[in-house]
Order: structure tokens, then C-alpha cells, then sequence
């Protein structure tokens, strides 16, 4: 798993798919066991879908603390295994409103519910920062209604929605060292009170029912003892083990002088972390790591680092890609944005053209798109999330919109890919021919039936990383060389 940061904590950036599935279902979890093994904190959203009965979920014990969401979701595997995650921070919501969604995770026929998850295992989670919770449509799963959830929300009348389901199931009873609240049976899966049990003193968590069992206000999620260097996770902002509410600046006054100063423990936020530098590919900006930069700055190489300056007079035409700025609860390129497009250098976010893009979606009332006004991506030369096309006109051969595109950045993914063209049957090239970089992020070309020119080592050439992969399924037969 790629390190984006040297610490102890190894970072993976998580997803926003939602309910979309990428290929099989057998891809899609590849997908998710490539993205979130060794992973202990994830930066957006965790999303766990369309998983088979026969999948094993352990490799999500490592996670520790989620950024975003956590969606489970389509799932026919009988045990969801997350029982290390602690902290979910809810900085990104499920419609707006959800830290946590556990939903229509079962499968059946004709007569009966035939698999699905019985156990949804969350024995550490004792925070959830912000947003609330919906359990619905699980027919076989056990224990949640046992859960005092008063102790894990933080925010005043979150969300809350629940369903419980008619269909006969048999549910062990929580062991009876839980006092009535369990994630599964056994005393290893006994709820964590944090708050609910805490001394009137406390202002946040605690460890105890006494006034020393206090944990420290930096502290998220519980502590073991009452400094800031005891917390097991930080509200806003860990160095090196140590919670605060700032990471070190990058500048300090020097009253003798009356002066700014650099500061020679500065250090970068990241997330939730001060970090010395900030991971390859993503920019820097007044103390911060950023993916854009702001209005009125564009991004420049400097001795290495990605930088964000001011712009001397009107800014190169940077534009807000799908999941970015005003296209932030977009999922793909459609008749309603296609517009916003036109004259674009560079897309800050992701291009993500599927089925929808073509038919409309008479749901949100978005009519089809004119396949011509794809024309308008031919000046784009930098994309800094991914590019997915899962439909593509049926009379084009070739990706030639984006001939002038010369780097995908990979600093948002799809399931581990900044690339990913799939089930695009009328393919005969892809046509990238001012493609230089792509920065992170892997290749996954997938069931085009009649695309050549796929060579594994076309796209090698063009990585910054050896941990970046291509995946070359299901596309036209080599040619031979003579």
C-alpha cells in the first residue's frame, strides 16, 4: 500500500463512488482489497459494495480512522470485519446528512433472503464527529438495535434513520459482559462507552466514570490516560502522536525584531496531520496540501514541489471538474455541466463520462447530452483527479477529444485508478497521443472488445511510481509485429 506520508500511519485516499459498480463484481472487490489493505486511515469516504457471499472483508481490520463516510452497502458477504475503526470525522456526508450507512445488504429469491451481512463488526468505534446514522434494509443482520448511539454521535439531533426488518433471523444475544450493547456476539465485541459513563467534568471523553478518567480536549474517540499524548485519535490534528488544534506554523514573530521568522519545526497540515512535507503529487499552499489551488493562484514546479502562486494577470482557464467546486455532488459529465467545459485548460477534479451522460437521467430531470459538445475537452491539457469513460458514443472510435491531454495527476482515484476506460465496445484506439505523465493512480482498461494498441508498457512509461499498476482485460487480441 502506498505510504503518502513517512509516519506510522499508513494514508490511502478512500473513495466517492457511492452505489457504482466498476466492472464485475469480482473487479470491484479486487478494487477495494488493492485500495484499503495495510490502509489505517482513509482520508474520504470507505465504501464497501457489491461484495460476494464468498469474499473475505478482514483485509479492513487495519483501518483505524475515515475522513468522510462509511457506506455498506449491496453486500451478500456474511461479515463486514472493522474492528479497528474508531473515528469516523463525517468531513464528507451521504446526502448531505450520514456519517454512517449500512444498507440493503442482503440477497434473495423468490421466497426468502438466501445471504446477505449478519455482522457488522465495530467494536473500537466510539466517535463520530459529524453527521448521523442510517441502518435499513438488512434482513439478516443482528445486534444493531443494541447500540447506544448517543454515545458515539457528537453532533446536536444528527440524522437518524433505522428500519427494522420483519424477516425471521437468529441473532445471538450480546454476551453479558456487554450490559446489553454489542456489535456481535462474544465479549470482544462488547460496545465502548466514551461518553455516555464520563464525570460531569469531562468535556469530551473519557475512559472512566471519574473526574481522572478525563481525556485530554484534543481527543477523539477515547484515551488512556489524561495528556494530549493519550488520546487514540485527535479531533482536529495529530504530530507525531501529539493532538492539537494547529499543526506548527510555517512562520513565528520574533518580538525582538518584530519580525516573521521561519519557524524550524514547521510543519504541513494533511488531513488530520501535521506532516514535514507534503505527499508527492499533491501541492503546497500557506502551510497546507492541497489538491487545487485557489482562485486567483495557479500551480507551478518548484526544485521538485508542486507550488501554488499568484497569478501576474488573468489565470490559464482552470475548471471545476466532477466532485469539485460547484460539480461537487455531480457524479459525471452530463447535459447540465457540459457547458462549464468550454475553452478549459485545466480540469481541477475528475472526468467521469458514464451511460447517464448519453441517456439523461429523468430522476434529477437532466436531459441527454449532445455527444458533439465532447469537443469541448480538446483544449484540456491537465486533468488533476481521474479520467473514467464507461460509455462513449457509438459511431466514435477513438478517445481523440482528449488529444491534446498531457497529464493526469491521479490525486482523486477510482477504486485505486486515474485512468479507466470500460465496456467502451466501439473502441478501435485511444488516441492520448500528448498523454507525458500520469502522476498516480493505476490503468485499468477493461472488457473493450475491440481496442488495440494496449501494451502494458505504453503506460509504464509514462507512471512516477512503481507502485502504480495496469489492469488489461477483456480487449482486442494483440496484433502480430509482422
Amino acid at each position: 500500500m502506498e505510504q503518502c506520508h513517512k509516519s506510522e500511519t499508513s494514508v490511502c485516499k478512500g473513495s466517492s463512488n457511492q452505489l457504482t459498480l466498476l466492472g464485475t463484481p469480482q473487479n470491484h472487490y479486487e478494487n477495494l482489497v488493492r485500495m484499503y489493505s495495510n490502509c489505517s486511515v482513509v482520508l474520504e469516504n470507505l465504501e464497501v459494495t457489491y461484495t460476494l457471499q464468498n469474499h473475505d472483508l478482514s483485509f479492513l481490520q487495519s483501518i483505524q480512522e475515515v475522513g468522510g463516510y462509511v457506506l455498506i452497502a449491496m453486500n451478500e458477504a456474511s461479515v463486514v470485519r472493522l474492528g479497528n475503526l474508531r473515528l469516523i470525522r463525517g468531513q464528507t456526508l451521504y446526502g448531505e446528512q450520514y456519517a454512517l450507512l449500512v444498507m440493503s445488504n442482503y440477497n434473495r429469491n423468490m421466497t426468502s433472503v438466501t445471504s446477505g451481512v449478519r455482522e457488522v463488526q465495530l467494536s473500537s468505534l466510539s466517535e463520530i464527529l459529524r453527521g448521523g446514522v442510517k441502518i435499513t434494509h438488512n434482513h439478516l443482520l443482528c445486534n444493531m438495535e443494541t447500540i447506544q448511539w448517543g454515545d458515539i454521535l457528537d453532533q446536536r439531533n444528527p440524522s437518524m434513520q433505522f428500519k427494522n426488518d420483519s424477516f425471521p433471523k437468529t441473532c445471538e444475544r450480546c454476551d453479558p459482559v456487554c450490559n446489553g450493547s454489542c456489535w456481535a456476539a462474544g465479549p470482544e465485541h462488547c460496545q465502548k462507552l466514551t461518553k455516555l459513563q464520563c464525570a460531569d467534568q469531562c468535556s469530551r471523553r473519557c475512559r472512566g466514570p471519574k473526574p481522572s478518567d478525563c481525556c485530554n480536549q484534543h481527543c477523539a474517540a477515547g484515551c488512556t490516560g489524561p495528556t494530549n499524548t493519550h488520546c487514540l485519535a485527535c479531533s482536529e490534528f495529530s504530530d507525531e502522536g501529539t493532538c492539537k488544534d494547529i499543526c506548527p506554523p510555517l512562520k513565528l514573530y520574533n518580538p525582538k525584531t518584530h519580525q516573521l521568522v521561519n519557524n524550524p519545526n514547521a510543519k504541513f497540515t494533511f488531513g488530520a496531520s501535521c506532516v514535514t512535507a507534503c505527499p508527492r503529487n499533491y501541492v503546497v499552499t500557506e502551510g497546507s496540501c492541497v489538491r487545487t489551488c485557489s482562485p486567483g493562484m495557479f500551480e507551478v514546479e518548484e526544485e521538485g514541489v508542486q507550488r501554488c502562486k499568484p497569478c501576474d494577470g488573468p489565470c490559464p482557464k482552470a475548471c471545476d471538474g466532477i466532485g469539485v467546486g460547484a460539480l461537487i455532488n455531480t457524479m459525471a459529465v452530463n447535459a447540465s455541466n457540459i457547458e462549464s467545459f468550454r475553452n478549459c485548460t485545466k480540469i481541477n477534479g475528475d472526468v467521469s463520462i458514464i451511460k447517464e451522460s448519453f441517456t439523461g437521467d429523468p430522476h434529477y430531470k437532466i436531459p441527454p447530452m449532445d455527444p458533439a459538445k465532447l469537443e469541448y475537452f480538446r483544449t484540456v491539457k491537465e486533468i488533476t483527479g481521474f479520467l473514467v469513460i464507461q460509455s462513449w458514443p457509438e459511431n466514435w472510435t477513438s478517445l481523440s477529444v482528449f488529444e491534446n491531454l498531457e497529464i493526469i495527476r491521479g490525486r482523486t482515484q477510482q477504486g485505486k485508478y486515474s485512468v479507466a476506460v470500460v465496456r467502451a465496445k466501439h473502441l478501435l484506439w485511444l488516441g492520448l497521443r500528448s498523454l507525458k505523465e500520469v502522476s498516480a493512480g493505476g490503468v485499468l482498461l477493461l472488457n473493450n472488445s475491440q481496442l488495440c494498441f494496449t501494451r502494458t508498457d505504453q503506460w509504464t512509461r509514462l507512471f512516477r511510481s512503481n507502485q502504480q499498476i495496469v489492469s488489461l482485460p477483456g480487449n482486442a487480441p494483440p496484433q502480430p509485429l509482422w
